[in-house]
């Protein structure tokens, strides 16, 4: 048995299948008159994929806590806009009982594509990408020369995580919001809320159409 989480969020039905792409960063380089030779470098980030099947009935769900697909959705567009990553988790039990091994990875939600076709009746099938997300740091370094030698002394300051990078903000649309509105609110003009549909293109596509429960990113 099977058991997929998104954080804490685990999927209704387990994905038929699972694939996991490690893409290798080695290079290869030509010398004068030697042939070729292989740069070996570390490898590049892993990349997941799959489908997952989101039940509009209940049916094939793993639980009495049925949840309709639209809870999902929002959830996997709240993934990509709150630009944070998440941990991915596969729990493998065998029929007997006893825990194989876990994958528990730190993931970026990278894109995912909707599908509704008649032959799966109501069920919403959505095929998503997640790739590793590795932490990482900015360093601050400060400049000075010296006075004997005129030489510059590099030295570093501090490290800052990179949690600890300023988030870029979001709106949730609530009943009743319009761009006008938003941008009012939030720049102190209306005429602004053309800053927020370019920003925001890939899930508007009429400035005047809005809908309750889109996460908009505010530049």
């Amino acid at each position: 048995m099977y058991k997929f989480y998104f954080g804490e969020m685990r999927l209704p039905v387990t994905p038929q299948k699972m694939t996991l792409k490690t893409k290798g960063n080695n290079k290869t380089l030509t010398l004068i008159n030697d042939g070729d030779i292989n740069f070996l470098r570390k490898p590049g980030l892993s990349e997941i994929s799959f489908d997952i099947v989101l039940p509009m009935l209940g049916r094939y769900s793993f639980s009495s806590d049925y949840k309709r697909p639209d809870y999902y959705l929002n959830a996997f567009e709240k993934l990509m806009t709150n630009c944070a990553p998440f941990f991915f988790k596969v729990i493998r039990v065998s029929p007997a009982g006893k825990i194989l091994f876990d994958t528990n990875m730190k993931v970026s939600l990278e894109d995912y594509t909707i599908t509704e076709d008649a032959a799966d009746g109501l069920d919403v099938k959505v095929s998503v990408t997640l790739k590793q997300y590795i932490d990482y740091s900015t360093k601050i370094f400060s400049i000075t020369e010296t006075e004997s030698s005129g030489a510059s002394v590099v030295k570093q300051e501090k490290e800052r995580d990179s949690q600890s990078a300023p988030k870029a903000k979001t709106h949730t649309v609530k009943r009743g919001d319009c761009l006008f509105n938003i941008a009012k609110k939030y720049y102190g003009n209306g005429a602004e809320y053309m800053k927020i549909y370019n920003a925001n293109k890939d899930k508007i596509t009429n400035p005047n159409l809005i809908y309750e429960g889109q996460v908009l990113i505010l530049p």
